[in-house]
């Protein structure tokens, strides 16, 4: 058995899914299994094609199609078949899932006020809060890193986790604005050492066409 060093990094390249026609349509997907458009599908294969020389050991993915699909195309570059994890799955938006975001803030105007502010209790209806999300995320993340100590490891996941990770890795609060890019398809470079977690490299598009969409709300 080989040992890893306790000082062993481990770098967790985190993909965006790529676009969807909901996407582009500035429609709520959650949990609603959307699959990817014909930018999407470029998308996907750009990355691949750019990650083949990243030294990836190992290949992660959400169960649903947009991120599955995506993986997939990343999986065929790098001689990998993605292992499918439902933790890191989009949030569950509840009743917000299949409106536009202008059609939820007339549809549910005290619920949106909520959802904009990044109020991290609240749930929505059938949905889940920010708290909750954070715990089902950060959880799998931990154990995908102690898998791979001292790996370079792929993930394909969705805004609303992204979100996520990033404030984790840089110890910011939930309801704090967002002041970094989530584009489609865009790689998110992490890393952990000794289970303290940096963000190395964010929202890297150069691999991508022109005019990459960052759709989500602050």
């Amino acid at each position: 058995m080989v040992e890893i060093p306790t000082n062993a990094v481990t770098r967790l390249c985190l993909v965006r899914h790529g676009e969807t026609e909901w996407n582009a349509a500035r429609r709520i997907q959650g949990q609603i299994d959307i699959g990817l458009n014909e930018t999407g599908l470029r998308q996907a294969e750009a990355a691949g094609r750019w990650l083949k020389t990243a030294g990836i050991m190992a290949l992660y993915s959400s169960d649903l199609k947009r991120a599955r699909t995506t993986a997939e195309a990343i999986g065929r570059a790098l001689g990998l078949v993605p292992v499918l994890v439902p933790e890191m799955r989009e949030r569950r938006y509840g009743t917000f899932e299949g409106l536009t975001y202008d059609e939820a803030k007339v549809k549910y105007p005290e619920g949106y006020a909520a959802f904009e502010g990044r109020n991290a209790d609240y749930s929505f209806e059938n949905g889940e809060s920010l708290h909750a999300m954070f715990e089902r995320v950060t959880s799998r993340l931990k154990k995908i890193a102690a898998a791979h100590a001292g790996q370079n490891v792929v993930v394909v996941l969705h805004g609303g986790v992204l979100d996520i990770i990033n404030r984790f890795a840089r110890g910011n609060s939930l309801e704090a604005p967002r002041d970094f890019l989530i584009p489609n398809a865009g790689l998110n470079w992490i890393a952990a050492v000794d289970g303290v977690w940096h963000i190395e490299t964010w929202g890297e598009t150069a691999h991508l066409e022109a005019g990459v969409l960052d759709e989500l709300p602050s």
